[in-house]
């Protein structure tokens, strides 16, 4: 009797511990490198990591992949396109290859579509890349990516970032995420754009714009009235709900704050949008409707900007296939929502949210603006109304975008730090994992009213680079005192302004690739990434026919 008992008990012992396990085991997880994000950055890491014999988990806060790339941007900002190779050419090429099929072509003939790129035709039918491109078959791509590599993707996971990274002796153990999932991994690399676990991990970063005396640039820091593109105001506009009458309050989303001295260093970041995608065709087009909350008193700006005779609503609306655009901001008062993103960076995921939905209601009440308000001239009205969001994309999130544009959230403080003077060739690039190109592109910080009391923006910067530069190692790497197994190449070591040019989705891509291969070295030698040999990782990345300088 008493020996069956002890049986029973310790039976029960067992079962509990048994069930404690499978329990432990269903939440945790282990693989050789863990990406995490859902960018594009992310899944070229993450194939990377499986072409080279590794395994890997991809921890995605993101359902959707591709982040900007399959998100809205099809008119992609490549800058010089012989600079792409790898894995991000191979995104380009099989965009190609599907646009290269007749049925492709659900709303428009293949001959009527323009193919306007941005330096080269949209479609390179010598190289057989295409360039430009509808959000729903970038997203394809980068399935089809999971899909031949049976990547795991854990998607909607969110790092808990107060207590989710385990480190010990310099480096990650794993991380945690909120839904109480961990992620085991000898490598881990951050590919959001806002560095979440970079700055959970302890890894130093800055938020805003340097002065150009930190770097010794010259288009970094506060640049009032420099006017490298057309988003300013050209004509005296006045910011008072009462027009010159300083006593009447600012208009929404003008500053009362006053403006430092040029080359001076902020807080501010540029601006956020939606790139949305835009249907003309009658069959495929979901009308603008008045969003939740609409007040057309925060668009009398644009009213009075019309007032004064402007004229460019449209210049944006660049060409996609199937009679769609990728529409971006241009002029004095778009779809920038300027000044309303400050806090982004290092908020709350609750208040990243908030964000995220006004950004959202800014820009749907600016197109019902536009469509509806008789601020606006009759002639934009008619053509807007011809335009609406597209009934075939973000099928679940009834034709918006599901990626708000993050241009530039933190960024690391790295093993070195790529600044205006790489990116101009006024300094040499050495160890080169990629290559950018474009100009450094920054967009407005904010709006201001100026001393002679007429608002204006400030921050749009446009410096063309002119020839390619290399991004170095050490500018996708932390310091070694701050962590020695992760890789960060979307939130990389580099000024704001240097960051402007490298914050283009074909380099994210790149990046993400040469951060895998380099996670793989580091992995073989039982090395930190600080440790690995620049020679090996060149001889994979030029195997991998990465392009790392100008041929």
């Amino acid at each position: 009797m008493k020996y069956n008992l002890i049986c029973l008990i310790l039976g029960a012992f067992l079962s509990l511990v048994s069930c404690g396990a499978n329990e432990q085991s269903k939440d945790a997880f282990e693989a050789d490198v863990i990406v995490y994000g859902g960018t594009s950055a992310a899944v070229t890491a993450a194939v990377q990591v499986v072409k080279q014999g590794k395994t890997v988990l991809v921890v995605s806060p993101d359902k959707h992949l591709g982040g900007l790339s399959s998100g809205g941007l099809g008119f992609t900002d490549t800058g010089n396109k012989s600079v792409i190779g790898g894995l991000a050419r191979e995104f380009y090429h099989r965009v190609y290859m599907h646009y290269d099929k007749p049925e492709s072509w659900e709303w428009q003939k293949k001959d009527e579509y323009g193919n306007k790129g941005q330096g080269t035709p949209a479609m390179d039918g010598a190289e057989r890349t295409m360039w430009i491109f509808e959000p729903k078959v970038a997203e394809k791509v980068f399935e089809d990516f999971v899909k031949e590599n049976k990547l795991k993707i854990y998607r909607d996971e969110w790092l808990d970032r107060e207590k989710g990274v385990e480190k010990k002796n310099g480096r990650i153990i794993s991380i945690k995420t909120l839904s109480g999932k961990t992620f085991k991994g000898k490598m881990f690399i951050d590919a959001t754009y806002e560095g979440d676990l970079m700055a959970s991990a302890g890894v130093k970063y800055h938020v805003g714009r340097e002065a150009n005396s930190v770097y010794n640039e010259e288009w970094n820091g506060i640049q009032a009235g420099v006017f490298q593109h057309k988003h300013y105001f050209e004509k005296n506009i006045s910011p008072y709900k009462i027009e010159g009458d300083p006593k009447s309050g600012l208009l929404p989303y003008v500053t009362d704050e006053k403006i430092g001295k040029n080359g001076e260093g902020d807080d501010k970041i540029q601006a956020y949008c939606f790139r949305m995608c835009l249907s003309s065709n009658p069959d495929n087009r979901i009308p603008f409707a008045k969003p939740e909350g609409y007040d057309r008193s925060k668009y009398e700006l644009l009213a009075r900007v019309y007032k004064a005779g402007w004229t460019e609503t449209f210049q944006k609306y660049d060409p996609i296939p199937n009679r769609k655009t990728d529409t971006n901001n241009h002029g004095p008062f778009s779809t920038d929502f300027i000044g309303q993103n400050y806090d982004y960076p290092e908020a709350s995921y609750e208040r990243r949210k908030e964000i995220i939905k006004e950004h959202e209601l800014y820009q749907k009440g600016l197109m019902y603006y536009w469509s509806n308000d008789e601020a606006v001239p009759a002639d934009v009205r008619a053509e807007m109304n011809k335009w609406g969001l597209p009934k075939d994309e973000f099928k679940d999130n009834g034709g918006w975008p599901h990626q708000l544009y993050i241009r530039e959230a933190r960024r690391m403080i790295g093993q070195e730090v790529v600044t205006e003077n790489e990116t101009l060739g006024k300094k040499a690039v050495n160890q080169s994992v990629g290559m950018g190109s474009y100009s450094l592109d920054s967009h407005n910080a904010q709006r201001y009213v100026k001393e002679d009391g007429f608002v204006q923006n400030e921050g749009d910067i446009g410096v063309h680079p002119k020839k390619p530069y290399g991004i170095a190692y050490g500018a996708i790497i932390p310091k070694k005192e701050d962590c020695e197994n992760l890789l960060v190449p979307v939130c990389v070591s580099s000024s704001h302004i240097a960051f402007g040019s490298i914050r283009m989705e074909p380099v994210f891509m790149i990046l993400g690739q040469s951060a895998a291969s380099a996670a793989i070295l580091a992995i073989d030698n039982k090395q930190s990434v600080q440790e690995v040999d620049y020679k090996a990782l060149e001889a994979q990345l030029l195997k991998d026919k990465q392009k790392l300088v100008v041929e």
